[in-house]
């Protein structure tokens, strides 16, 4: 039996432990030690394990199997031997802030909507949280802020043990069927609810609680969060980002939005009139072919693709060979439309790419695709034909 130190002292980072057995797992291909006692919460519950060192070994992982715990190395520990424990503190009081901020969420979206959270996730940065409900954004913003509310209160986190016979008349949450001694986290107004995860010891600890996104999921609400130190950490990416923003629109960062919908809008109107030079130019170049035209060819930087789809539909139904555009440059390659009302594109295009690399298909009479050959090769094919 591992004695659990992460539950007598969730603060605690060091600890001194006898190795009580360290056997090669095949199958994770590392080393799984037994400590008589370690500070490491184990995998569970939707959340890691804790990160740190045994000695000067990195725990891989740690996972609980009936009374005794894991820990997973690359490299043994000699049994009987005392190691020193530190797990990584910063990551596991974060995680902390987390599981916590997500047992009040979760308590006020119950206690207001009858939802259960039937999914949680506790990663590397976002917490998600899986709810079987709808909610408005509006409600989402209410619960973030009752949310906060309680975190300002500061309210102790208790941890209990009830007996059988307490639970009996106990409402609490939880995912499935529990057997066994049952821990029960409650935080007082918000949340009742069986957990085997550490929790900071008052929702003070927790800083702040933002919810970052919602999204609708297997019928219900997926809520993504993020709490306390990771909290601050997306305010001030997002705040770097406003501010570039400000300074490249010369725009106050209260006003990025509107200069952000004045620029899109200012480039819809340029696009458009791109477009209408683009189709003007090459209605000057439709007047060029004749039915005489055995061969049309256009080699352009850049041109809106569906116009130039458009000129190569047009321009085929009036010469009697092959109309094409190609765009790009002999660096970076072209992209082509051919088409022919005469000629089975198909069969141009296998002669087409024996001679100039590339790859492309379509229908008998328009093909399209790519060629990583020089204008000037290009251009000797299609002289050839």
């Amino acid at each position: 039996m591992t004695r659990k130190l992460y539950y007598e002292n969730n603060k605690q980072k060091d600890f001194n432990a006898e190795v009580l057995s360290c056997e090669f797992d095949e199958k994770k291909g590392l080393y799984a030690v037994v400590l008589d006692q370690t500070a490491f919460f184990p995998e569970g519950g939707g959340q890691y394990a804790d990160p740190g060192v045994l000695g000067a070994v990195t725990v891989e992982d740690v996972h609980e199997r009936g009374e005794e715990i894991f820990h997973y190395l690359k490299e043994p520990l000699a049994v009987g031997s005392t190691v020193e424990g530190h797990i990584d503190y910063v990551e596991r009081f974060s995680r902390m802030q987390q599981h916590s901020g997500e047992h009040i969420v979760s308590g006020i979206v119950h206690g207001r909507f009858g939802y259960e959270n039937v999914g949680f996730h506790l990663g590397e940065w976002i917490t998600t949280l899986d709810f079987n409900g709808p909610l408005t954004s509006e409600e989402i913003r209410q619960i973030e802020a009752d949310a906060n509310a309680a975190v300002a209160a500061n309210i102790p986190i208790l941890v209990t043990y009830p007996t059988k016979e307490e639970l009996a008349s106990l409402q609490y949450r939880s995912k499935k069927e529990l057997d066994g001694q049952i821990r029960i986290i409650t935080i007082p107004g918000y949340d009742v609810c069986a957990c085997c995860a550490p929790h900071v010891d008052r929702t003070g600890e927790i800083g702040v609680i933002k919810l970052i996104d919602a999204i609708r999921y297997k019928g219900g609400t997926r809520i993504s969060m993020l709490a306390g130190s990771r909290a601050l950490a997306d305010y001030n990416a997002k705040e770097t980002s406003v501010k570039e923003i400000s300074h490249t629109l010369s725009a106050k960062p209260e006003e990025v939005s509107e200069a952000v919908s004045r620029l899109l809008a200012e480039n819809l109107r340029l696009k458009e009139k791109l477009t209408h030079m683009q189709t003007h130019y090459l209605t000057g170049k439709l007047a060029e072919i004749t039915p005489e035209t055995t061969g049309y060819y256009l080699f352009e930087d850049e041109l809106d693709k569906n116009a130039a789809r458009r000129f190569v539909d047009s321009g085929m139904r009036i010469l009697n060979g092959v109309c094409g555009i190609f765009l790009g440059n002999d660096a970076q390659g072209y992209q082509y439309t051919l088409g022919s009302t005469h000629i089975n594109m198909r069969d141009f295009l296998k002669d087409f790419h024996a001679s100039c690399p590339g790859k492309g298909g379509g229908k008998p009479e328009m093909v399209q695709g790519t060629v990583n050959s020089t204008k000037e090769k290009i251009q000797a094919f299609l002289n050839s034909r």
